[in-house]
This record gives C-alpha cells, structure tokens and sequence, in this order.
C-alpha cells in the first residue's frame, strides 16, 4: 500500500500528538500538517504552539479560531436539545471534536494532504468522533490511528518517547492526568482517577473553587434567552464567545459545575472521569427552567426523550448524521416560544432557581391560582376523569373478586 506523502494532524501540542509529528515521520516519511482548533482553552496552550509544532517537524501549522463558530453552531444546539449524557457530562469534549476535524479535513484537501491523523487511544470515544467525521466530511482521505500501530502502550512510554527525540511536554510522571478544555468545559482523566473509589485530588481540579474555597455569600446571575438562544447577562447583551466567557467566571468563583462521572464509553469501557463545566451548567439549568414556563405538557415530556437520544448522538460522535440534522430541526421547532429571562442564585456549589419569566410563557395565574374563578370550569373535570377511568372501571368487573 502506498504511503500517504502528506499528513494533515489534529494537533493540540500535548503529550500525544507532540510526540506523532516525529513518529509519523519516521515510519511514514510524510510531511506534517499540524491542524489546531481555538475553542477557547486558553493562552496557557496555545502560546508558542505554532512553534513547538514547527520544531518537532510540522512543515505547516494551521491554528484556527473556531471559538466563536464552536459556541453558534454547536453550544447553543446542544443547549435548545437539553442533552446531557448519563444525567451527568454535559458533552464539552464530545461537542468539540466534530468542529476540530472539519476544519483538519478543510487543512487537508488546502494542503493536498492525502490522509489525516489523531492522537486518540483505541480504547476512547474520541476516535470514533474523529473518524465518522472524516468519513462523513471526506471519506477518501486516508486516516492514521498511531495509537492502534506504535508499540508505545502507556503514557509513560510516550514521555519516553518525547524525552528520547528532545519533545519538550508539560505532563510527567508525577503529574499524568489526560486534560482537555475549550470554552465548555475541563476534564481530567488517569492518575488517581482510574480507581472510582479514589476522591479527586485537590490539585485534580483546575478552574472551579471548591464549596470551601467559593465566597460566603449568595451571587445571583440573570440570563436572557431569544428564541431558545442565550443573548444577555444580567441585562447586558453579549455576544455568543462573550456571554459563556462570563458565565464561566461567574459559575466557576462560586464552585458550580463540578462532576465526577463513571460513564459508559461508545466502546463498551466504563471509564472514570471529572469535568468542570461551569458556565454549561447555569445555561442549561436556566434553559430548562425557561422551557417549564413555555411548553406545553405533551411537547415538553417528549423532548425529554429527544434530549436523551441527541446526547447519546454527541457522545457516540455521530454529528454528522441525518438522524443528528433531523432531531436538530424537531428542536429548532420547539424553540420559537423559548423567550425571556432566568434568575439563578449561586452558593457554595449550589443553584436555586428564583426568577423565571417569558413574554410567551404559558403560565397563567388566573388559571393556575387556588382562587376558583371563571377561567377554569370545575364540572368540566367530572366528565374528563370518567372518560379517562372508562378502562380501569372495565376491569374492575372482570376482576371484581379477584383483589378483595
């Protein structure tokens, strides 16, 4: 089989694909292409990047800003479907990699590159987002999975690895949790985590306070959503990037989205992780809240089960489906009516709901409140309940002994 000439790599300058740009080159003979995604995890990792990339043997780096992209095209999806995978993870990982390995595939056919690469495991999810995503977006392409060809088998071989070829990474022995963040969420896998029985560390933790460490005092945050859409904070519109950078800040000085999840893996793995989403968790409480007040009873219970199966969809790495796209468009339905604001106070962790109101809520207090008046007819109640027992009436004369 021919060997590609040239390799465009999801690259993100950790321990993994540090080390696949020398290791694609010397079992490969190929040039590199290093494709990297701004979803917003910070300078800390994307200062030097270009350069490091450059200098372990990338002939080309593309590093794309999709921060903005990431949160309109894929955040506020997920938000109106109210998915959340396993009552948990609210996807942060999951949503990000379809959006990474479109643009590889656009770096790719740029740069006349014949095959792409990931440096996922054979064990994760993440391969699999990868990978539909390149069969879905260009399924000529050529994909290299080093992990499932290298003999490396740990990450302690990989630091071996980085050490042996002058690969300059931030994780060693002492400090070897697998981490990946955007502007939704950290996670943090391995070290102490691969026992569930084990706490997180201290030190696990990276963003959020802990309850401890948040101020003794309740902080109360107001979000304002158009058509199911977060569009201001506390009354100031902002746009897309702005309005989770701030509810990060906000939720993260008060302790709020912390997770420690053992999750069912596509692969069949359970698998241990910790996530910090803290902005993610006040959008979708606020969002819930706000859809209480403005669906109705038989369309709300039923997207609860579209949320479910649009979470199980992320999470498995199948956005680019038909089955993704056409839940996609029932939520857009369901959310024309999604209007007004949501107030949330914030303690120690803790979220309390005290403030929901909507300019198309279907709440009425004429109708909702105990004082009997002319909005609601009570006899009407008589005959409803008759016909609803018309079954278990039925039954009872068959089984009329039968319980006594």
């Amino acid at each position: 089989m021919n060997k590609p000439k040239k390799v465009a790599l999801a690259y993100s300058g950790g321990l993994d694909t540090s080390v696949i740009i020398p290791w694609l080159k010397e079992n490969y003979g190929c040039e590199v292409v290093a494709v990297c995604g701004d979803i917003g995890q910070g300078a800390d990792e994307l200062t030097g990047l270009e350069e490091k990339a450059r200098k372990t043997g990338a002939s080309e780096v593309y590093i794309e800003d999709m921060r903005e992209e990431f949160v309109t095209q894929y955040l506020w999806k997920l938000v109106r479907s109210g998915g959340v995978y396993e009552h948990k993870y609210l996807l942060g990982t999951s949503l990000a990699r379809p959006i990474i390995a479109k643009y590889q595939v656009k770096a790719a056919l740029r740069e006349s590159a014949t095959a792409v690469a990931h440096g996922c495991t054979g064990k994760g999810n993440d391969q699999v987002r990868f990978e539909h995503a390149y069969q879905a977006l260009a399924p000529e392409l050529k994909v290299i999975a080093p992990w499932r060809e290298w003999t490396l088998q740990s990450r302690e071989d990989c630091l071996d690895y980085a050490e042996q070829h002058g690969i300059s990474v931030t994780q060693s022995r002492e400090k070897i949790h697998s981490r990946d963040r955007n502007l939704l969420h950290v996670s943090h896998e391995g070290g102490e985590l691969e026992d569930p029985n084990n706490p997180p560390l201290a030190t696990t933790w990276t963003w959020t306070k802990s309850p401890q460490e948040a101020a003794d005092k309740v902080e109360q945050v107001t979000i304002e959503f158009k058509d199911g859409v977060p569009v201001a904070v506390n009354g100031v519109i902002l746009d897309a990037v702005a309005i989770v950078e701030v509810l990060n800040e906000i939720g993260a000085r008060n302790a709020i989205g912390r997770v420690d999840l053992v999750e069912n893996r596509f692969v069949g793995i359970k698998s241990r992780g910790c996530y910090e989403t803290p902005g993610g968790t006040l959008l979708l409480t606020a969002h819930r809240e706000l859809e209480a007040l403005c669906l109705d009873r038989d369309l709300s219970h039923f997207k609860q089960h579209i949320g479910l199966k649009y979470a199980e969809i992320v999470y498995f790495g199948l956005w680019f489906t038909p089955l993704r796209e056409s839940l996609q468009a029932f939520v857009e339905s369901t959310q024309h009516d999604v209007n007004g604001k949501v107030t949330l106070d914030l303690y120690k962790g803790n979220i309390e709901v005290t403030g929901r109101k909507s300019q198309t809520s279907l709440y009425r207090p004429d109708i909702a409140s105990f004082t009997m008046g002319a909005s609601y007819q009570q006899k009407d109640a008589e005959g409803f309940i008759r016909i609803l027992g018309l079954p278990a009436r039925s039954r009872a004369l068959v089984h009329a002994e039968s319980w006594k």
